[in-house]
Order: structure tokens, then sequence, then C-alpha cells
């Protein structure tokens, strides 16, 4: 892959400064749910949850999904949405044709109506992020150079267009640039020159009492759990696809179809981007909201989920540990998961399990073979939720499984999610991947003022089977191999604090410290400190 061309960072910068600036002047919204502060924050999106969109039409844009609004909104499989989504084109801001509900200076940028009747509008949405990272002994020490300084810089600008109540047209554009002291790892992930990040048109209409539509073209896509699959909010480009996709919600079931290419962001050109046929992403979900019911006093809501979600990969992310390296070649993937998510009164919890089963092909060779391959992941909690910050007490649970890199022949075995889970999910540090891994990780979530939220929880960390090694993000495969034994991996105490410094401006801090075991630091791995800042500006 070639790199991308060296730009000048006070120039960029310069750029995102209106955006910036005009935070200055933006009016500090009035105390609301405070997974405002930065959507898909929590570990789980169901930790925290919106008012319904009927009692705060101004306030939530989510879609006019009913039930699946419940919790942050993430059920109706669009991403969590509060006043802001993961992904823009999510938002809903019809209910700013009523005056009465523009409060922002940046609202009449939200609803411009084009006819006499406002069924033809448009929206416009944007953001700036800067991130700034320091670690001292980046991915186990395995990753030079050591006290390495990231800084990275994203600006995106969408534009909604609505043609009436059944056709739409979204498009996106971003450019990002990367530099800093000591960098590394910075790839098409990270830099982009201007370009079509997301560009789709939707049909809609009811259909068998559902409300259906199909998009069509370049799409960000998270209708899946976030431990499986997410937008990629860690480096500068989200991950999009290009193709097709289909929805049905009706008022207790929903189902979703997909058929996509992964977006092919490495052309260094402008508006070069296009698609990547070695990357596919197919399958389908099906969603059941059960009646609401109450447990202790308190509502709960509770989702039955099934799906299919299936990838076809090659290159990098498909590689298998061996004895001595890795062996390249492509794999088929059949993830077939169930789960069940929701909220029982003060207790918030989800369950899930993954079988995934296809094929490895190794490069250069007609020889195969069979995966099998698993995943388990919980998380039960309690809230107190009239005590002093409404704490959260709980405990999250994964096993990935594990293959043997001993063998070259029968059937493969470690558990892979090539397209990247919610980072803050298993590890802020992504220095461990979901793939021969045991997690259990105690946590405590509170919300000590209603514009802050901090978490802190320690994953403790074993592999699955001795027989294979440790995985990290990016398709790492670590060198611990004969020189590592035991199972124990370490910890990773971990502080997460988000502050929404006013409705359009968030301040998100990833503070973690790996702790390696006596056995894996013998085999080369060292302890390392991980710090991550995230200023961000949305409209």
């Amino acid at each position: 892959m070639a790199p991308r061309p060296t730009r000048r960072p006070l120039r960029t910068a310069l750029a995102a400064l209106p955006m910036l600036a005009a935070a200055g002047a933006a009016r500090a919204q009035s105390p609301s749910a405070t997974l405002h502060t930065a959507p898909g924050f929590s570990a789980l999106p169901q930790t925290l949850s919106n008012p319904p969109k009927s009692q705060a039409p101004g306030t939530i844009h989510t879609g006019n999904w009913g039930v699946f609004n419940q919790l942050d909104g993430s059920p109706a499989g669009f991403g969590p949405v509060a006043r802001y989504g993961v992904v823009r084109w999510a938002e809903d801001w019809s209910a700013l044709r009523d005056p009465k509900l523009r409060d922002d200076p940046f609202d009449p940028l939200k609803f411009i109506a084009l006819n006499d009747s406002q069924s033809i509008y448009l929206t416009f949405s944007g953001e700036s992020r800067l991130k700034n990272w320091f670690e001292n002994r980046p991915f186990l020490g395995q990753q030079k150079p050591n006290d390495s300084g990231r800084t990275t810089l994203r600006n995106t600008l969408g534009a909604d267009l609505h043609l009436g109540s059944h056709l739409r047209v979204y498009g996106e554009l971003i450019n990002g640039d990367a530099f800093g002291l000591n960098a590394y790892g910075y790839n098409a992930t990270y830099r982009t020159r201007l370009d079509v990040q997301q560009l789709f048109v939707e049909a809609k209409t009811d259909l068998a009492g559902a409300q259906t539509g199909v998009l069509f073209g370049r799409q960000e896509f998270l209708d899946a759990p976030n431990y499986v699959l997410y937008a990629r909010e860690t480096p500068n480009v989200p991950l999009s696809w290009d193709g097709v996709r289909s929805y049905a919600i009706w008022p207790r079931v929903r189902l979703d179809g997909w058929d996509f290419v992964q977006t092919n962001t490495t052309p260094a050109a402008l508006f070069h981007d296009n698609e990547n046929y070695n990357a596919r992403l197919f399958g389908g979900y099906g969603s059941y909201a059960a009646p609401a019911f109450r447990t202790l006093g308190q509502p709960g809501q509770v989702f039955f989920d099934l799906f299919y979600i299936g990838y076809e990969l090659g290159g990098t992310p498909a590689v298998i540990a061996t004895a001595t390296g890795t062996k390249a070649g492509s794999t088929l993937r059949d993830n077939y998961g169930t789960r069940i998510w929701g909220r029982a009164g003060p207790i918030e919890f989800s369950a899930g399990g993954i079988y995934q089963g296809g094929q490895f092909r190794y490069a250069a060779s007609t020889r195969t073979r069979d995966v099998v391959a698993y995943a388990f992941n919980e998380f039960v909690g309690y809230r107190v939720a009239h005590a002093y910050g409404r704490p959260l007490f709980g405990v999250q649970a994964d096993v990935y499984s594990g293959g043997d890199y001993r063998r070259s022949t029968g059937t493969e075995g470690t558990y892979i999610t090539p397209y990247n889970p919610q980072t803050n999910y298993l590890d802020t540090t992504t220095y461990f991947a979901p793939g021969n891994l045991v997690n259990v990780a105690p946590t405590i979530e509170v919300t000590p003022l209603d514009k802050t939220l901090l978490r802190f929880r320690v994953p403790i960390l074993w592999r699955e089977t001795t027989n294979d090694t440790i995985y990290g993000s990016s398709s790492r495969v670590y060198p611990f191999r004969g020189n590592y034994s035991g199972g124990f991996v370490g910890t990773v105490p971990q502080f997460n604090f988000a502050w929404r410094i006013t409705r359009h401006l968030t301040w998100t801090h990833d503070l973690a410290r790996y702790f390696a075991s006596r056995s894996i630091q013998k085999a080369g791995a060292s302890n390392g400190t991980y710090y991550l800042s995230t200023l961000a500006f949305r409209f």
C-alpha cells in the first residue's frame, strides 16, 4: 500500500478552527440524558437511556421507530442516537418544522425547507475532532518507537436531502490528517484527502404493516452487537461499505438484510476511494421487543435478537498464526448469533453467543481448513438510580475461542472480528483483540454531574487456550509462543471520563495501564501506559 503524502499539520489544523471556534458561541444544553456526552461511549449501549422521543422532540432525534427507540436508540439497528447519532444519517430533525422547538444557533442548518409544504427539506451536519495519544510502550512493547505521541484531526460534513416522505439522498465528505512525535502506524485509516465517506439513496414506504426501506450506495453500518462490529471510531476514517441494505420495522419485530463490499480508502488522490472486493459483509438481523414490564418498581424492556453475519476477506486481516510466524490466505466466516439484552428495572444486562464457522483458504494453494470457533459476551450490572451519580456496579465476561498454531491441518479455531468492534467494549488501548482470549472485567460507572460520565473497569485477561498466541488490533499477531507458558496474560485497569462542555463540544479521556504477567514479560512483553484525549465539536 502506498504511503499517504505528508502534509503540513498547521494548515490542516487551521482549516478546522472555524468549526471549533463556533463551539464557544453555542448555548449549553439543559440537563438531559447523560448519554448525550458521547454516543457510544459506554461499553454497553443500553446502560444509559433516552427519554421518549415524544417527550423531547427538540432534543431526541431518533427516527420514528416506536419501542425500538428504547434505551439509546440502537435497538432500531442504526446505532446509538440521542441529540446526535454515531452515524449522522440516522438522525431525524423533522420536528424542527415547528419554530418553537428551535433553541440552538445551528438549528437553521438542521431543517431548511425547500418547498411551501416543507415536505422537501435539507439537513446539514458536521464534525471536527482532535485526538491526542501518549503511549510509553505501545502494544506490549512490540511497537516502536517507545514514548510515542500521536495527533489526528478529522473533519466531516454531511447533507441529508429529504424529497418527500418516500425518498432521500445522503452524502458526507471527509478529510483527515495525522502527525505527532515518535508517531507510528499511520495509514489510510488515519490519513485521507478530501473524499466521499458516504453517499446513498434511500427509498421507503409502509408495507404489510411495517416501515420498510432500501438504502443503496456507500454507507456506514451498525446493525450488529457492538462487540462484533462498530464504526472504527478510534482512527480518523470510519468504516464504510458499498452495497445495498433493506429493513422492515413492525411495532414489535424488525428485520434487516444487507450485502456490502468494503470501501477502499487507500487511493491517495482526491475523490478516488473505490470498492475493496476482497472484503465483504453480508447477512441478516432479526429482533423482537418483548412487552414492557416492571421489576422492583422500575420499568423494564428486553430485546431478543437472532442474526447471521458473514465475512469474506483476504490479505493481512485473514492471516493465521503458525509455530514461527503467520500464514497468508483468505477466509470466509459465518457468524450465527443470538443475544438477549436490555433492562429489568435496576438490572442492566446483555448476554450473547456466536458460533463462527466457515473456511480458511491458503494463499497460492488449493488447500483449505474448516473453521470452528465461538464467542460468548455477557454483562450484568445493577444501577442505584436514586443515589448520587446513579452509580452502576457490574461485571463483564467474554470468551473468544483460540486455535492451535502448531497445527497446519484440521480445523482452525481462532475466533476473529476483523471489522472493528467498539473500542471501549473490550479494551480501550486496542492492544488486545477478540481472539483466544478470556476477559473478566469488574466495572463501576457513575455520572457525577448531568454533563459528565465516569467509568472505571479492570479487565483481567487469560488465553482461552495455551496452544494459541495473543492477538492485537489491526490483525496483529504477537510473537509470544514457545517462550510463553501459562494462560494468564495480565490486567489493564482503565479509567474513562467524558464531559459535555456544551451541547456541541465534548471532551473525553481514556487512561489505561497494562500490567503484564511474569511469564509474558519473560517472553518479551512490557508493561505500558496509554492515554487518549478526544475533543470533538458537532452540529
